[in-house]
Protein backbone atom coordinates (compact mmCIF):
# COMPACT_ATOMS: atom_id res chain seq x y z
CA UNK A 1 0.00 0.00 0.00
CA UNK A 2 1.53 3.37 -1.00
CA UNK A 3 1.99 6.06 1.62
CA UNK A 4 -0.89 8.55 1.75
CA UNK A 5 -0.09 11.65 3.80
CA UNK A 6 -2.85 12.66 6.23
CA UNK A 7 -1.53 16.24 6.19
CA UNK A 8 1.27 18.16 4.52
CA UNK A 9 2.78 19.22 7.86
CA UNK A 10 5.05 16.18 8.36
CA UNK A 11 4.85 14.59 4.93
CA UNK A 12 8.67 14.58 4.58
CA UNK A 13 9.16 12.69 7.87
CA UNK A 14 9.51 8.91 8.04
CA UNK A 15 8.74 7.20 11.36
CA UNK A 16 9.46 3.61 12.34
CA UNK A 17 6.89 2.52 14.89
CA UNK A 18 8.04 -0.14 17.36
CA UNK A 19 5.35 0.73 19.90
CA UNK A 20 2.64 -1.38 21.48
CA UNK A 21 -0.32 -1.20 23.86
CA UNK A 22 -1.23 2.53 24.30
CA UNK A 23 1.31 5.16 25.33
CA UNK A 24 3.60 4.57 22.35
CA UNK A 25 0.84 4.28 19.75
CA UNK A 26 -0.67 7.51 21.13
CA UNK A 27 2.60 9.33 20.41
CA UNK A 28 2.91 7.87 16.93
CA UNK A 29 -0.72 8.63 16.08
CA UNK A 30 0.06 12.32 16.51
CA UNK A 31 2.78 12.05 13.88
CA UNK A 32 0.70 9.93 11.51
CA UNK A 33 -2.30 12.26 11.70
CA UNK A 34 -0.07 15.21 10.75
CA UNK A 35 1.27 13.50 7.65
CA UNK A 36 4.34 11.48 8.66
CA UNK A 37 5.06 8.27 6.75
CA UNK A 38 4.62 5.87 9.66
CA UNK A 39 5.78 2.30 9.17
CA UNK A 40 4.46 0.05 11.91
CA UNK A 41 6.91 -2.79 12.62
CA UNK A 42 5.01 -5.98 13.48
CA UNK A 43 5.95 -9.58 14.14
CA UNK A 44 4.82 -12.16 11.55
CA UNK A 45 1.39 -13.35 12.60
CA UNK A 46 2.57 -16.89 13.29
CA UNK A 47 4.92 -15.50 15.95
CA UNK A 48 2.54 -12.98 17.52
CA UNK A 49 -1.17 -13.76 17.16
CA UNK A 50 -3.54 -10.85 16.71
CA UNK A 51 -4.36 -9.22 20.03
CA UNK A 52 -1.54 -10.83 22.01
CA UNK A 53 -0.22 -7.38 22.89
CA UNK A 54 -2.83 -4.65 23.29
CA UNK A 55 -6.18 -4.64 21.51
CA UNK A 56 -7.04 -7.06 18.73
CA UNK A 57 -6.81 -5.46 15.28
CA UNK A 58 -10.47 -5.21 14.36
CA UNK A 59 -11.64 -3.45 17.52
CA UNK A 60 -12.63 0.16 18.12
CA UNK A 61 -9.55 0.74 20.29
CA UNK A 62 -7.02 -0.55 17.75
CA UNK A 63 -8.70 1.25 14.86
CA UNK A 64 -8.65 4.58 16.67
CA UNK A 65 -4.99 4.20 17.74
CA UNK A 66 -3.40 2.85 14.58
CA UNK A 67 -4.88 4.82 11.66
CA UNK A 68 -2.84 6.61 8.98
CA UNK A 69 -0.01 4.03 9.01
CA UNK A 70 1.54 1.32 6.87
CA UNK A 71 2.64 -2.06 8.23
CA UNK A 72 5.66 -4.26 7.64
CA UNK A 73 6.30 -7.62 9.30
CA UNK A 74 9.84 -8.27 10.58
CA UNK A 75 11.06 -10.93 12.98
CA UNK A 76 13.57 -8.93 15.00
CA UNK A 77 14.72 -12.08 16.78
CA UNK A 78 16.45 -13.29 13.61
CA UNK A 79 19.71 -11.94 12.20
CA UNK A 80 18.15 -11.27 8.80
CA UNK A 81 15.14 -9.53 10.29
CA UNK A 82 17.37 -7.35 12.43
CA UNK A 83 19.60 -6.57 9.45
CA UNK A 84 16.57 -5.41 7.47
CA UNK A 85 15.45 -3.24 10.37
CA UNK A 86 18.86 -1.61 10.65
CA UNK A 87 18.86 -0.97 6.92
CA UNK A 88 15.41 0.57 7.20
CA UNK A 89 16.53 2.69 10.17
CA UNK A 90 19.01 4.50 7.93
CA UNK A 91 16.03 5.87 5.97
CA UNK A 92 14.13 6.98 9.09
CA UNK A 93 13.82 10.41 10.66
CA UNK A 94 12.21 9.09 13.85
CA UNK A 95 12.02 5.78 15.70
CA UNK A 96 9.56 5.41 18.58
CA UNK A 97 9.58 2.56 21.11
CA UNK A 98 8.05 1.78 24.49
CA UNK A 99 9.80 -1.45 25.47
CA UNK A 100 11.22 -1.80 28.96
CA UNK A 101 14.40 0.30 29.02
CA UNK A 102 16.84 -2.63 28.75
CA UNK A 103 15.19 -4.29 25.73
CA UNK A 104 16.45 -1.89 23.06
CA UNK A 105 20.01 -2.22 24.32
CA UNK A 106 19.77 -6.01 24.37
CA UNK A 107 18.49 -6.02 20.78
CA UNK A 108 21.08 -3.48 19.66
CA UNK A 109 18.50 -0.99 18.40
CA UNK A 110 19.17 1.79 20.89
CA UNK A 111 19.98 5.37 19.86
CA UNK A 112 23.73 5.10 20.42
CA UNK A 113 23.89 2.12 18.06
CA UNK A 114 21.54 3.29 15.31
CA UNK A 115 22.80 6.88 15.24
CA UNK A 116 26.21 5.65 14.08
CA UNK A 117 24.71 5.10 10.63
CA UNK A 118 22.09 7.85 10.83
CA UNK A 119 23.27 10.99 12.63
CA UNK A 120 19.97 12.77 11.93
CA UNK A 121 17.94 10.07 13.69
CA UNK A 122 15.55 11.12 16.45
CA UNK A 123 14.94 8.20 18.81
CA UNK A 124 11.99 8.47 21.20
CA UNK A 125 11.38 6.19 24.19
CA UNK A 126 8.49 5.86 26.62
CA UNK A 127 8.80 3.77 29.77
CA UNK A 128 6.85 3.24 32.96
CA UNK A 129 9.19 4.95 35.39
CA UNK A 130 12.16 6.37 33.47
CA UNK A 131 15.16 5.03 31.60
CA UNK A 132 17.35 4.88 34.70
CA UNK A 133 16.87 4.69 38.46
CA UNK A 134 15.72 2.06 40.96
CA UNK A 135 12.39 1.41 39.22
CA UNK A 136 13.62 1.55 35.61
CA UNK A 137 13.11 -2.16 34.89
CA UNK A 138 9.68 -2.39 36.46
CA UNK A 139 6.80 -2.99 34.03
CA UNK A 140 4.72 0.15 33.64
CA UNK A 141 0.93 0.28 33.74
CA UNK A 142 -1.37 3.28 33.55
CA UNK A 143 -3.21 2.77 36.84
CA UNK A 144 0.04 2.16 38.70
CA UNK A 145 1.32 5.51 37.43
CA UNK A 146 -1.95 7.20 38.40
CA UNK A 147 -1.43 5.95 41.94
CA UNK A 148 2.29 6.70 42.27
CA UNK A 149 1.89 10.06 40.56
CA UNK A 150 -0.61 11.23 43.19
CA UNK A 151 -3.64 11.55 40.90
CA UNK A 152 -5.71 8.86 42.60
CA UNK A 153 -5.28 10.55 45.99
CA UNK A 154 -7.06 13.69 44.75
CA UNK A 155 -9.70 11.93 42.62
CA UNK A 156 -13.05 10.74 43.95
CA UNK A 157 -15.36 11.49 46.85
CA UNK A 158 -13.75 12.25 50.23
CA UNK A 159 -13.80 9.18 52.45
CA UNK A 160 -14.36 6.69 49.62
CA UNK A 161 -10.68 5.88 49.13
CA UNK A 162 -8.46 6.56 46.10
CA UNK A 163 -10.10 6.56 42.68
CA UNK A 164 -8.65 6.09 39.20
CA UNK A 165 -9.58 8.44 36.37
CA UNK A 166 -11.96 6.95 33.80
CA UNK A 167 -9.42 7.08 30.95
CA UNK A 168 -5.80 5.80 30.80
CA UNK A 169 -4.57 9.31 31.42
CA UNK A 170 -0.97 8.42 32.27
CA UNK A 171 -0.59 6.48 29.02
CA UNK A 172 -2.24 9.21 26.99
CA UNK A 173 -0.25 12.06 28.53
CA UNK A 174 3.04 10.19 28.15
CA UNK A 175 2.20 9.67 24.49
CA UNK A 176 1.37 13.32 23.92
CA UNK A 177 4.48 14.54 25.77
CA UNK A 178 6.58 12.14 23.69
CA UNK A 179 5.06 13.47 20.47
CA UNK A 180 5.76 17.02 21.63
CA UNK A 181 9.37 16.05 22.30
CA UNK A 182 9.70 14.57 18.82
CA UNK A 183 8.38 17.75 17.22
CA UNK A 184 10.82 19.81 19.30
CA UNK A 185 13.70 17.56 18.24
CA UNK A 186 12.68 17.82 14.58
CA UNK A 187 12.60 21.61 14.90
CA UNK A 188 16.02 21.70 16.57
CA UNK A 189 17.46 19.40 13.89
CA UNK A 190 16.70 22.05 11.28
CA UNK A 191 19.44 24.16 12.90
CA UNK A 192 21.94 21.57 14.09
CA UNK A 193 21.49 18.86 11.48
CA UNK A 194 21.72 16.32 14.29
CA UNK A 195 19.26 13.92 15.86
CA UNK A 196 19.04 13.00 19.53
CA UNK A 197 17.48 10.61 22.03
CA UNK A 198 14.43 11.82 23.93
CA UNK A 199 12.48 9.97 26.55
CA UNK A 200 9.59 10.33 28.96
CA UNK A 201 7.66 8.01 31.25
CA UNK A 202 4.18 7.41 32.56
CA UNK A 203 5.29 8.52 36.02
CA UNK A 204 6.90 11.79 34.85
CA UNK A 205 3.90 12.63 32.71
CA UNK A 206 1.46 11.96 35.51
CA UNK A 207 3.34 14.22 37.93
CA UNK A 208 3.57 16.99 35.33
CA UNK A 209 -0.19 16.80 34.79
CA UNK A 210 -0.85 17.41 38.47
CA UNK A 211 0.11 21.01 37.69
CA UNK A 212 -1.32 23.40 40.30
CA UNK A 213 -2.14 20.55 42.67
CA UNK A 214 1.52 19.55 42.72
CA UNK A 215 2.59 23.18 43.14
CA UNK A 216 0.39 23.43 46.24
CA UNK A 217 2.80 20.93 47.79
CA UNK A 218 6.13 22.08 46.29
CA UNK A 219 5.49 25.77 47.05
CA UNK A 220 3.24 25.76 50.12
CA UNK A 221 3.79 22.29 51.66
CA UNK A 222 0.03 21.76 51.35
CA UNK A 223 -1.10 18.20 50.61
CA UNK A 224 -4.19 18.32 48.34
CA UNK A 225 -6.98 15.90 49.15
CA UNK A 226 -10.04 14.51 47.40
CA UNK A 227 -12.75 17.06 46.71
CA UNK A 228 -15.23 14.92 44.79
CA UNK A 229 -17.08 17.04 42.24
CA UNK A 230 -16.07 20.24 43.99
CA UNK A 231 -13.24 22.27 42.55
CA UNK A 232 -10.38 22.12 45.07
CA UNK A 233 -9.94 25.91 45.29
CA UNK A 234 -12.79 27.65 43.41
CA UNK A 235 -16.14 27.47 45.21
CA UNK A 236 -18.92 26.98 44.23
CA UNK A 237 -17.81 24.85 41.31
CA UNK A 238 -19.25 21.39 40.94
CA UNK A 239 -22.23 19.20 40.10
CA UNK A 240 -25.72 20.38 41.00
CA UNK A 241 -29.05 18.61 40.68
CA UNK A 242 -31.79 19.94 38.44
CA UNK A 243 -35.40 18.94 37.83
CA UNK A 244 -34.36 16.38 35.20
CA UNK A 245 -30.71 15.56 35.92
CA UNK A 246 -27.45 17.25 36.80
CA UNK A 247 -25.34 20.12 35.49
CA UNK A 248 -21.91 21.59 36.12
CA UNK A 249 -21.67 25.15 37.41
CA UNK A 250 -18.30 26.94 37.69
CA UNK A 251 -18.16 30.13 39.74
CA UNK A 252 -14.65 31.60 39.89
CA UNK A 253 -13.95 35.07 41.21
CA UNK A 254 -16.10 37.70 42.87
CA UNK A 255 -17.56 39.13 39.65
CA UNK A 256 -18.84 35.70 38.57
CA UNK A 257 -20.11 35.07 42.10
CA UNK A 258 -22.17 38.25 41.92
CA UNK A 259 -23.62 37.32 38.52
CA UNK A 260 -24.40 33.84 39.78
CA UNK A 261 -26.27 35.10 42.86
CA UNK A 262 -28.30 37.47 40.71
CA UNK A 263 -29.13 34.77 38.14
CA UNK A 264 -30.70 32.49 40.78
CA UNK A 265 -32.42 35.37 42.61
CA UNK A 266 -30.22 35.03 45.68
CA UNK A 267 -28.55 38.42 45.72
CA UNK A 268 -28.56 38.35 49.52
CA UNK A 269 -25.89 35.60 49.45
CA UNK A 270 -23.30 38.18 48.39
CA UNK A 271 -23.44 39.68 51.89
CA UNK A 272 -24.02 36.43 53.75
CA UNK A 273 -21.46 36.12 56.59
CA UNK A 274 -20.59 32.58 55.48
CA UNK A 275 -20.24 33.33 51.76
CA UNK A 276 -19.11 36.92 51.20
CA UNK A 277 -15.55 36.04 50.14
CA UNK A 278 -13.75 33.12 48.50
CA UNK A 279 -12.18 31.86 51.72
CA UNK A 280 -15.53 31.69 53.51
CA UNK A 281 -17.21 29.99 50.55
CA UNK A 282 -14.47 27.35 50.59
CA UNK A 283 -14.79 26.80 54.35
CA UNK A 284 -18.58 26.53 54.08
CA UNK A 285 -18.80 24.73 50.75
CA UNK A 286 -21.10 21.94 51.98
CA UNK A 287 -23.64 24.41 53.33
CA UNK A 288 -23.46 26.52 50.18
CA UNK A 289 -23.79 23.53 47.84
CA UNK A 290 -26.87 22.34 49.72
CA UNK A 291 -28.50 25.75 49.38
CA UNK A 292 -27.69 25.91 45.66
CA UNK A 293 -29.16 22.44 45.10
CA UNK A 294 -32.40 23.56 46.76
CA UNK A 295 -32.65 26.21 44.04
CA UNK A 296 -31.38 24.34 40.97
CA UNK A 297 -33.71 21.38 41.49
CA UNK A 298 -36.66 23.63 40.68
CA UNK A 299 -35.88 23.91 36.93
CA UNK A 300 -34.63 21.69 34.13
CA UNK A 301 -31.00 21.46 33.14
CA UNK A 302 -31.67 23.22 29.85
CA UNK A 303 -33.48 26.09 31.57
CA UNK A 304 -30.59 26.66 33.97
CA UNK A 305 -27.93 26.44 31.29
CA UNK A 306 -29.80 29.03 29.23
CA UNK A 307 -30.16 31.31 32.26
CA UNK A 308 -26.52 30.99 33.29
CA UNK A 309 -25.43 31.54 29.71
CA UNK A 310 -27.30 34.84 29.58
CA UNK A 311 -25.79 35.85 32.91
CA UNK A 312 -22.23 34.97 31.91
CA UNK A 313 -21.89 32.16 34.43
CA UNK A 314 -20.02 29.08 33.13
CA UNK A 315 -22.22 25.98 33.15
CA UNK A 316 -22.95 22.94 31.05
CA UNK A 317 -24.70 19.59 30.80
CA UNK A 318 -23.22 16.32 32.02
CA UNK A 319 -23.47 13.94 29.10
CA UNK A 320 -23.08 10.26 28.58
CA UNK A 321 -20.65 9.80 25.69
CA UNK A 322 -23.41 9.17 23.14
CA UNK A 323 -24.97 12.50 24.07
CA UNK A 324 -21.58 14.21 23.76
CA UNK A 325 -21.34 13.26 20.10
CA UNK A 326 -24.97 14.27 19.52
CA UNK A 327 -24.38 17.82 20.78
CA UNK A 328 -24.66 20.46 18.00
CA UNK A 329 -21.41 22.17 19.02
CA UNK A 330 -19.51 18.87 18.97
CA UNK A 331 -20.93 18.13 15.52
CA UNK A 332 -19.89 21.58 14.36
CA UNK A 333 -16.32 20.93 15.57
CA UNK A 334 -16.06 17.78 13.38
CA UNK A 335 -14.59 15.65 16.14
CA UNK A 336 -15.13 12.48 14.09
CA UNK A 337 -13.61 11.42 10.81
CA UNK A 338 -14.98 8.62 8.66
CA UNK A 339 -12.62 6.13 7.09
CA UNK A 340 -13.19 2.86 5.25
CA UNK A 341 -11.77 -0.29 6.77
CA UNK A 342 -11.43 -3.23 4.39
CA UNK A 343 -12.76 -5.51 7.15
CA UNK A 344 -15.06 -3.29 9.24
CA UNK A 345 -16.48 -1.00 6.53
CA UNK A 346 -17.00 2.72 7.20
CA UNK A 347 -16.03 3.63 10.76
CA UNK A 348 -15.90 6.94 12.63
CA UNK A 349 -12.66 7.67 14.49
CA UNK A 350 -11.77 10.52 16.84
CA UNK A 351 -10.30 13.54 15.06
CA UNK A 352 -7.39 15.72 16.13
CA UNK A 353 -8.45 18.53 18.53
CA UNK A 354 -6.13 21.12 16.92
CA UNK A 355 -7.06 22.83 13.65
CA UNK A 356 -4.43 24.23 11.31
CA UNK A 357 -6.51 26.11 8.80
CA UNK A 358 -4.00 25.92 5.92
CA UNK A 359 -2.55 22.46 6.55
CA UNK A 360 -5.24 20.48 8.40
CA UNK A 361 -4.99 16.92 9.66
CA UNK A 362 -7.22 14.19 8.33
CA UNK A 363 -7.99 10.54 8.93
CA UNK A 364 -6.77 9.36 5.56
CA UNK A 365 -6.61 5.58 5.84
CA UNK A 366 -7.81 2.91 8.24
CA UNK A 367 -5.22 1.01 10.29
CA UNK A 368 -3.21 -1.32 8.09
CA UNK A 369 -3.74 -5.02 7.91
CA UNK A 370 -0.66 -6.79 9.22
CA UNK A 371 2.24 -6.45 6.77
CA UNK A 372 0.21 -4.64 4.11
CA UNK A 373 3.26 -2.72 2.88
CA UNK A 374 5.98 -5.30 3.55
CA UNK A 375 6.70 -6.07 -0.08
CA UNK A 376 6.86 -2.50 -1.36
CA UNK A 377 9.04 -1.30 1.54
CA UNK A 378 11.48 -4.19 1.16
CA UNK A 379 11.65 -3.58 -2.59
CA UNK A 380 12.83 -0.06 -1.74
CA UNK A 381 15.61 -1.67 0.32
CA UNK A 382 16.69 -3.84 -2.63
CA UNK A 383 15.08 -7.14 -1.62
CA UNK A 384 14.22 -9.09 -4.78
CA UNK A 385 11.25 -11.42 -5.33
CA UNK A 386 13.23 -14.58 -4.65
CA UNK A 387 14.60 -13.26 -1.35
CA UNK A 388 11.17 -12.00 -0.39
CA UNK A 389 9.57 -15.42 -0.89
CA UNK A 390 12.34 -17.20 1.00
CA UNK A 391 12.16 -14.84 3.99
CA UNK A 392 8.39 -15.12 4.11
CA UNK A 393 8.60 -18.92 4.12
CA UNK A 394 11.15 -18.77 6.95
CA UNK A 395 8.98 -16.34 8.96
CA UNK A 396 11.66 -13.66 8.84
CA UNK A 397 8.99 -11.35 7.42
Amino acid sequence: MPYEAASSVLENVRVLDLTRVRSGPTAVRQLADWGADVIRIEQPEALEPDGSLGAARHTADFQNLQRNKRSITLNLKTDEGMALFRKLSVTADVIVENFRPDVKHRLGIDYATLSKTNQRLIFASISGFGQTGPYAKRPGFDQVAQGMGGLMSITGVPGDGPMRVGIPIADLCAGHFCAQGILLALYERERSGKGQWLHTSLLQSMIAMLDFQAARWTVNNEVPVQAGNNHPTSIPTGVFQTKDGYINIAVAGEATWARFCKSINKGQWQDHPNFNNAKLRSENRDQLNELINEVTISKTSEAWIDAFGEAGVPSGPIYTIDKTFDDPQVKHLDMCGTVNSPVMGDIDLIAQPVVLDRTPSSIKVAPPERGNATEEILLELGVDDEEFSRMRDQQII
